[in-house]
């Protein structure tokens, strides 16, 4: 069958079967739909019928709650659709209860409308397709020519006893007129997912959504690849008015730990989860001390990560998804016209103490040839190196030993201290490396080797991006950092920090990146990471020749 970008699922089994057949119904739908997935809930929808059938509100109780939770929980089994959940046809009991008219508008138009509701001979029964249409187009304004398709999911027929019926499963969900909520919403996954969905049921009329920046992102795992604020708050905004249009959202920046929260008079819930539940306890102490009053807690249980590694949380986390960016294409390197396509050449960079070194390592041992740009550095200022006359030319005789070579101590007294004469250097030395690095490349070429790696501390402040057809980058936080260089070069923290502080940030360097490593963990999870990085670059070499 083919894969549509974007699809509507159309629920309308029972709620309490939903619960039991989710998994399976988005098995089927993942082999249709391959990006979005909008879910709409309405249990209990005939499609057989003499009538067309409309959309009815359902009531927002502690089962569609959790069946919402449970949605998003299983999005795992297909990790590459953008599963959103629409709360549209769902009200809470504090809303008006009007008749569901208007036709929704969705930022990813559905090219195909799916459901499980299933027909008796079991086929895709034309009528049944044509009301499934019509009733997709009632709803949400779909693209031209919808396709419908009946799922049809196999399903496990549970045992009856298995089929849980809580006394509590109808009950009401409280509502509140003005909620607040807050988090970094990296990536937008299905725990943020259920946190916001959560937010939305409560909320009657405004939420209130803080998000992380600046500051509070300090302390983050890999904050380097943490999406800009605006990138994520654009996404925030996106599923929100999809999932829940008639609400009126509040993004505001998060600065410290409470934003509007202690001082919104208006707010009367906070929607924490059972590690910030803490948080949100401090959040009433600092409201009761600006005389406002407490706001009612709302806790959501924190969502397994089934796809964990060792070093990543228990819970589905941002934290935990940007380690698994690491080696993989974070942004498509620009087609190079001005250097060949064979080989492929890699620009490895990355700071002091970064394991930029190590990475080399683990890359020529998997195959590539090794440039190391230190090494031609040397060459260049050798006797009879490209650069060692005029070297000696600008900066003077008494920099050279008695042996004819030079001495780089002396040199970099003269220029290290200098921004202007350290220019004058590298603009010698540097022209000169990428010569003798050209020549290097058509080596490896010769030899046959499919990939070069150009080992470059400086590859990004030399502007050599044009050498290479990718830039790699090893990072590693800045304390940590701090601790190899003072154990590796015998010296003082002042020392390193100053030598870290002229050089460009991990995040400039992620900036202009294409691939991103971090030697963080232990050796393992480094070459882990490199091998994963490494499978990757012979696919996309692979993909290139076809």
């Amino acid at each position: 069958m083919s894969m549509f970008c974007s699809g509507v699922l159309v629920l309308t089994s029972p709620l309490s079967a939903l619960s039991l057949r989710i998994v399976p119904i988005l098995t089927s739908a993942s082999k249709v739909v391959k990006d979005t997935l909008y879910v709409h809930l309405q249990p209990g929808l005939c499609l057989s019928g003499p009538a067309q059938p409309k959309s009815t509100y359902i009531p927002a109780t502690k089962e569609v709650y959790n069946l919402v939770t449970k949605l998003y929980s299983s999005t795992s089994i297909c990790s590459h659709l953008d599963v959103r959940v629409l709360l549209t046809n769902i009200r809470n009991k504090s809303a008006h209860q009007q008749p569901v008219c208007s036709v929704q508008n969705l930022s990813h138009p559905p090219e195909v409308v799916l459901t499980d509701f299933h027909t008796s001979d079991g086929g895709q029964y034309n009528p049944v397709k044509q009301r499934l249409e019509r009733y997709a187009t009632s709803c949400y304004s779909c693209k031209p020519n919808l396709i419908s398709v009946l799922l049809y999911p196999d399903y496990d027929i549970p045992d009856k006893n298995e089929v849980s019926e809580e006394s509590s499963a109808n009950e009401a969900l409280e509502s509140y007129s003005d909620v607040v909520v807050g988090g970094t919403f990296d990536g937008l996954h299905s725990a943020h997912k259920i946190l916001l969905s959560a937010s939305c049921l409560l909320t009657e009329s405004r939420l209130v959504i803080g998000v992380s920046d600046k500051d509070l992102l300090e302390s983050k795992i890999l904050k380097e690849l943490i999406q800009p604020f605006q990138q994520r708050v654009d996404k925030l905004s996106q599923f929100l008015v999809d999932i829940k249009p008639s609400l009126q959202y509040e993004i505001v920046p998060l600065l410290d730990p409470y934003g509007p929260s202690i001082t919104d008079v208006a707010l009367k819930c906070i929607v924490v989860s059972e590690e910030t539940r803490k948080g949100g306890n401090s959040v009433n102490k600092k409201r009761l001390e600006n005389h406002l009053p407490e706001l009612a807690l709302h806790e959501i249980q924190l969502v397994k990560d089934s796809q964990r590694t060792e070093i990543e949380e228990e819970k589905i986390s941002s934290s935990s998804i940007r380690i698994r960016r690491l080696g993989t294409l974070l942004q498509p390197p620009k087609k190079n016209i001005h250097i060949p396509s064979h080989p492929y050449v890699i620009g490895l960079t990355g700071g002091s103490g970064s394991g930029k070194t190590s990475i080399a390592r683990r890359l020529e041992k998997m195959g590539a040839a090794m440039i190391d740009t230190d090494k031609l550095g040397h060459e260049a200022y050798s006797p009879n190196g490209p650069a060692y006359q005029q070297v000696i030319e600008e900066f003077g005789s008494d920099i050279v030993n008695e042996d004819g070579t030079i001495n780089r101590k002396v040199l970099g007294s003269k220029v290290f201290a200098d921004k202007d004469q350290l220019k004058h250097l590298t603009d010698i030395v540097w022209p000169a490396i990428v010569t003798l690095a050209k020549q290097q490349i058509a080596e490896a070429a010769a030899q046959g080797k499919t990939v070069c790696v150009l080992d470059a501390a400086v590859l990004l402040e030399a502007n050599w991006e044009d050498m290479v057809h990718e830039v790699w980058t090893a990072i590693i936080p800045e304390q940590e950092a701090v601790i190899r260089i003072m154990d590796r070069d015998g010296v003082g923290e002042g020392t390193a920090r100053m030598r870290l502080l002229n050089q460009l940030t991990n995040s400039e360097r992620v900036a202009r990146s294409n691939v991103v490593l971090c030697t963080l963990w232990d050796p393992e999870i480094t070459q882990k990471q490199v091998q994963k990085a490494w499978d990757l670059l012979q696919e996309r070499i692979s993909q290139s020749k076809l």
